[in-house]
């Protein structure tokens, strides 16, 4: 495809799109048979591990007659070495090391015990081992058993002492892969090491804290001659909220106002309640406290008010420079109900994108319909991200998450191709739910300080929904970041994604059912009150990962979650726009052939509209089951066109291609902005916080839209197997039933009393809510 003139740095559409591949999945032995079934979804890649267990009767080599030995295994060019003992003959160090059968050009491998020296290391002796004569292991069989083994001088003779080893061929599958020494990461110091293994991480369990603020009795302001105005002030970590002034002026205010929290287990912090009269615009007093820790607080699982409970108020005071309590006769108090909400599902990812949808409560949670595998191949074509050595390099990381589980594979250093041919497993309890896929650059290898942040390459969104059960997809998605100076492909990822249905039945029955836990539809939080609680949900996940070790780093939690999904751009507002017009263009098209109609441009098809017309006004009852047969019709037509990939970023439908370079400045702006003038600055971020609002509900029309448009389109095959096959039945069931008599059942139905309509949305709204948009697909 040729470049228009003019325009020579605009990027070919073809760099952004998703490419089928055919990886050898499995891996295939010598002898053909497979090397492991667990491991069937990434390319086998070979490698030899030495376990290093201990060594015995090792001799003195000092003056002093000790021993501080150390092992190094050497295979070629590559040589990893033990950590040394002081002062010990008998020392046990139970290491592996790999090094990987792509890279290996030696025959022998090479395991010497040396003892360190200040000025030389002494060689106590080695084992060698011919590559050939070396065994294959395939998991699950048992692990093989360390031998002792004599030493040898570089003669060949035997010499005192001997080596415990197990020296085995085997794969990523291998149980001693996560933790072994990787010949590929040979230049990493050893404190660097942690840094660049596959870990798994999990989210901590979030819980909703409401608070709901009562009543207080017999507060002590220190002013007595004015009425006090109270508001309570609750903290909660770094989340503090307050409520309104109490309405009731004197020293038993009243409130009656519901706080609402995002707390984690384990809880760490205690809820203080602070009691403050506002005795001047810019000056609060204190009037009394409360610490409640959340171990005492009680769960709740459904809607079921929990007790209520008086708590004294401590007044605290500065005596000699530190705070202590006010002895007081007559203590205050507060009248509080306090609960953590099991029943809710606590939103730390963007909603469109949500990879789990459970409630906290374990109780409450379904069982799952099936198994998420992904398979983590490889990179292709990435991009520089950083200078080392005078030299660009690059080393790469993936992590991937979905529901309460991330996984990060080890990083591959200095490599723009990557394999890292890893697998992961992961249970799924609702299809309507996507996995998320990030690629990123490791800059904490090398002691680069806190400071330094992992660069992002790219990342990928997969919903479940668009993949059909038990097919595997071998794709190489385009990593696509944008940045101040426009839309850029960082590299293309290799994934194998298979997902499993345990029960058809169970996942159909799904589509019916209400897509957020019951109490999200009973008792409903406001949008705003949502986008706060979800705001602080993602602080409590980065800080609780960024304090695992190795740390799942803020940059990369963030940048997983979208954090900044809803902040404001015009870029952002003309993409939904034109989403818009995409969905109401059929309306538009149908306008225009039934003008073509009325205007006898074809007369044959005017002539058999109007025969058509004849016979629905003369037999009304055929017009509902006609209109469910075309729609069947339309479906099963519409099959042979079904989307064949699962969704990717599309840079054409978020209009990153044609973004002009004074909106991605204003894109890119920090918030607040960092316009100089103040009366701008607050002008501009208002205007900026009202139109990400804007956007939120033009997108979420959109939403809509599409979501009607996929009834038919195949993107869930599930999703529109169940429609096309309602049509059929209610075409067939309207055929054969008076139509007076459908009409007058529904429109009783639609007239009915309250008591006999529920709270919680009805079978085809939570169908309606599960079918997939184009959301997926927004960068």
């Amino acid at each position: 495809m040729q470049r228009p003139p003019g325009m020579p740095g605009m990027p070919r559409q073809e760099e952004f799109t998703l490419k089928e591949t055919n990886p050898a999945l499995g891996g295939v032995g010598s002898a053909g048979d497979k090397l492991t079934t667990t491991y069937d979804l990434v390319e086998q890649m070979q490698y030899l591990y030495v376990r290093v267990v201990k060594a015995k009767d090792l001799p003195a080599k000092d003056v002093t007659g000790s021993c501080d030995p150390y092992v190094e295994v050497k295979l070629g060019n590559y040589k990893g070495t033990t950590r040394h003992f002081e002062k010990k003959s008998n020392p046990e160090w139970n290491q592996v090391f790999a090094f990987s059968k792509d890279r290996i050009q030696a025959s022998a491998v090479e395991v010497t015990v040396k003892d360190k020296d200040f000025v030389k290391d002494d060689f106590i002796g080695r084992v060698l081992f011919d590559l050939s004569e070396i065994p294959k292991r395939v998991p699950p069989d048992s692990p093989l058993a360390p031998q002792w083994y004599r030493l040898e001088d570089r003669k060949g003779d035997k010499v005192k002492g001997e080596l415990m080893l197990a020296v085995w061929w085997g794969t990523q599958a291998d149980e001693a892969f996560p933790e072994a020494w990787h010949s590929d990461a040979a230049t990493v110091p050893s404190d660097g090491l942690a840094s660049i293994r596959s870990k798994v991480y999990l989210t901590p369990k979030l819980w909703y804290l409401r608070v709901n603020i009562i009543e207080a009795q017999d507060l002590i302001p220190t002013d007595k001659s004015r009425f006090p105005e109270v508001y309570v002030k609750a903290m909660l970590g770094n989340q503090g909220l307050r409520t309104r002034v109490s309405p009731s002026r004197g020293i038993n205010p009243q409130w009656n106002e519901d706080l609402m929290f995002v707390a984690a287990e384990p809880f760490e912090e205690h809820l203080i309640l602070s009691v403050e009269d506002r005795v001047a615009p810019n000056k609060d007093e204190v009037l009394g406290k409360a610490i409640i820790p959340l171990t005492m607080v009680e769960k709740r699982l459904d809607h079921k008010p929990v007790g209520t409970r008086w708590y004294n108020l401590e007044k605290h005071v500065m005596l000699d420079g530190e705070q202590k309590k006010k002895e007081i006769k007559f203590s205050s108090r507060i009248h509080i109900r306090i609960c953590l909400e099991g029943g809710y599902h606590v939103l730390d990812e963007s909603t469109h994108y949500s990879s789990d949808l459970r409630p906290t409560a374990r109780q409450l949670w379904k069982q799952s319909i099936g198994v998420l595998e992904l398979g983590i191949l490889n990179a292709q074509g990435l991009l520089p991200m950083k200078s080392k050595d005078g030299r660009n390099t690059t080393d790469a990381y993936c992590v991937a998450k979905y529901g309460q589980k991330w996984v990060r594979t080890r990083t591959i250093i200095d490599s723009f191709s990557p394999k890292w041919n890893e697998q992961y497993t992961w249970e799924v309890y609702d299809p309507c739910t996507v996995v998320t896929i990030g690629v990123f650059d490791n800059c904490h290898l090398h002691s680069s300080g806190n400071n330094a942040r992992d660069n992002r390459i790219g990342k990928v969104r997969i919903r479940l929904s668009t993949l059909e059960a038990d097919r595997v997809y071998t794709h190489s998605y385009p990593l696509i970041v944008l940045l101040p100076s426009g839309v850029k492909k960082m590299g293309e990822v290799q994934l194998a994604v298979r997902f499993t249905c345990s029960s058809l039945l169970n996942m159909m029955h799904l589509y019916s059912q209400p897509l957020l836990p019951k109490m999200h539809y009973l008792y409903p939080l406001s949008v705003m009150q949502l986008d706060n609680l979800r705001h602080q949900a993602i602080q409590i996940v980065s800080m609780r990962l960024g304090r695992a070790e190795p740390p799942l780093r803020k940059e990369v939690v963030e940048y997983m979650l979208d954090v900044d999904s809803h902040m404001w751009s015009m870029r952002k507002s003309k993409a939904n726009f034109f989403r818009i017009m995409g969905v109401l263009s059929p309306l538009l098209a149908v306008g225009k052939w039934f003008d073509q109609i009325c205007q006898w441009r074809n007369p044959l098809t005017t002539i058999l509209i109007h025969l058509l017309f004849i016979i629905l006004v003369l037999y009304p009852e055929l017009i509902l089951p006609t209109v469910f047969l075309y729609l069947f019709l339309i479906g099963v037509w519409y099959y042979r066109w079904r989307p064949r990939q699962p969704p990717h970023m599309d840079t054409r439908l978020s209009h990153a291609e044609t973004a002009h370079p004074d909106e991605l400045d204003e894109e890119f702006d920090t918030f607040p902005t960092s316009r100089p003038p103040d009366i701008v600055r607050m002008r501009y971020d208002r205007l900026r916080s009202v139109a990400g609002r804007v956007q939120t509900v033009v997108g979420d029309i959109a939403t809509q839209g599409e979501r009607l448009q996929s009834l038919l389109s195949w993107r869930d095959p599930r999703a529109t197997a169940i429609f096309v096959t309602f049509c059929l039945v209610a075409a067939v069931v309207l055929y054969v039933t008076p139509f007076k008599a459908v009409m007058l059942l529904a429109g009783f139905y639609v007239l009915r009393h309250p008591r006999f309509r529920r709270k919680l949305p009805s079978v085809p709204l939570n169908f309606f809510r599960r079918l997939p948009a184009r959301t997926d697909s927004m960068l």
